[in-house]
């Protein structure tokens, strides 16, 4: 509808006609889930909105290290690959810094530029550095979502920042491997690094994304119930 001209609060106004009690929004715009919410009388689930966050990945991330280790706090955790354009990034940035982990940006610096430090991570452009002693690698590069010439190639890409099994190495000892997805092996991740039994995270991550939505869905309809409780989150 949008791509036929339709605004935005008109595609959503025809989905409220539809009498829904939760909207899931995926935008390509900063901002669009917290404006329907503002403006429509059903529930919004933000499903990724532009480059700014993706809420629901953040949590499951959390819960997955959680469910491992039994805590956040003191962790260490390498955010790797395409930090720029990565809203996983950034809602990985504020839920774990909140909850007293360390988070570091490591990536080129076309990829992971200044200026993250403000909102508290640590920043690498070496991958050898930047994943020295983590107790989780978590990886991603979006082609889809970068411009031209940000990396050289692929290949390159993978010489300087995939992770293999020497870099694994560097970090802590039984360090996670973990991935939003989809996986661009050969990238940004080995096949065997993805593969890794018993370190690899990445379809448990998938598994724990189902509970998390589940659990999202359960608040907001609490919060549904009982409208003095419902609240709006940025």
């Amino acid at each position: 509808s949008v791509k036929k001209g339709e605004s935005l609060l008109d595609t959503a106004y025809t989905l409220e006609a539809m009498r829904p009690d939760f909207i899931v929004v995926r935008h390509g715009q900063a901002g669009a889930p917290l404006l329907l919410a503002r403006k429509v009388g059903s529930s919004i689930l933000n499903a990724g909105d532009g480059q700014h966050e993706h809420p629901t990945q953040g949590l499951l991330d959390a819960l997955t290290l959680a469910r491992h280790f039994g805590r956040l706090n003191g962790l260490t955790i390498a955010i790797c690959g395409d930090i720029a354009h990565s809203r996983v990034a950034r809602s990985n940035l504020h839920l774990l810094t909140t909850m007293g982990a360390r988070v570091r940006f490591v990536g080129p610096p076309t990829l992971a530029p200044k200026g993250f430090e403000k909102l508290g991570a640590e920043v690498f452009h070496n991958m050898e550095a930047g994943i020295e002693g983590a107790n989780a690698v978590m990886l991603r590069v979006q082609k889809e979502r970068m411009g031209l010439n940000l990396i050289p190639s692929d290949r390159e890409f993978f010489d300087f920042f995939g992770l293999n099994e020497e870099r694994l190495a560097r970090a802590a000892q039984n360090a996670l491997v973990l991935h939003p997805g989809p996986m661009n092996r050969g990238v940004e991740i080995s096949s065997d690094m993805a593969d890794l039994e018993d370190r690899s995270k990445i379809r448990e991550q998938v598994e724990m994304g189902v509970a998390v939505r589940m659990a999202a869905f359960e608040l907001m309809n609490q919060a549904r119930s009982n409208p003095e409780t419902m609240v709006v989150i940025p």
